[in-house]
């Protein structure tokens, strides 16, 4: 009877164990990812919005001798194939299709219809700024407007993903190193209701601050500044609520 007992305990511990394992193999993912966001999509992203900001017009000379990716601006003459503003649609919900010049054609996207967009009509003569192959901003009777290809400078919610990514990483690298260490013991570092409560609480908080951070122009040290406490007090309040009564009452 004893034998019989004790297997069915070995065999949660053993199982308990390898999701222990599998939860900080697979936490590495996002930890490679938050250091590819933080340390390659942000510094590469300032760069590039530096060099357009300081970009200077392209001197003269004939479609022949120029390269397709210049690294100056030049203010170009497209005209107007067909636009598509359908917010209901999956994809492609606000575009343009422009052609006419050596320089550039072919689909541009913007992440709003106006105040250009909603205005143009097939056939319209428009002007555009190409910079490194791409069209960074359009215009029509006085008014502008940047494309999704413009640079921006927007890294709160750069840093706000990969905030969320370490944070993921952290909460497998935790809840798996509890399966490890107290295979048989291991709550409250379960899915239900901690990790699950938990998780969200993250991604509500990293969006919540990320995009007003980015809409009102708030400092980058903002996000991580209110997104690490929020988190962190709310795990404390977890793990207090959700631990085992026995280490409540020692």
């Amino acid at each position: 009877m004893m034998v019989t007992g004790v297997e069915p305990e070995r065999r949660s511990a053993v199982r308990a164990w390898l999701m222990g394992v599998l939860l900080i193999m697979l936490a590495l993912v996002p930890a490679v990812g938050g250091y590819f966001v933080l340390f390659a999509w942000l510094p590469d992203n300032a760069e590039r919005y530096r060099a357009y900001q300081t970009a200077e017009p392209c001197p003269g000379g004939t479609a022949e001798a120029l390269t397709a990716h210049e690294d100056c601006l030049r203010t170009v003459t497209f005209t107007v194939e067909r636009t598509r503003n359908e917010p209901q649609s999956r994809t492609d919900t606000y575009t343009a299709i422009l052609t006419g010049t050596p320089f550039w054609n072919g689909k541009v996207r913007f992440g709003d219809p106006d105040p250009v967009l909603e205005r143009l009509e097939p056939g319209d003569r428009i002007t555009g700024t190409v910079w490194r192959g791409g069209v960074m901003s359009v215009g029509k009777d006085g008014l502008t407007q940047n494309t999704s290809d413009a640079p921006r400078d927007e890294p709160q919610m750069t840093v706000a993903i990969g905030l969320f990514l370490w944070l993921l990483a952290a909460l497998g690298l935790v809840f798996g190193a509890v399966r490890i260490a107290r295979p048989l013991r291991h709550e409250p570092f379960t899915w239900r209701p901690f990790g699950k409560i938990l998780l969200i609480v993250t991604g509500v908080a990293c969006v919540g601050v990320g995009l007003p951070a980015v809409w009102i122009g708030l400092p980058t040290w903002v996000v991580p500044a209110t997104v690490l406490p929020t988190v962190a007090v709310t795990a404390w309040q977890l793990h207090q609520h959700y631990r085992p009564a026995t280490a409540r009452n020692t």
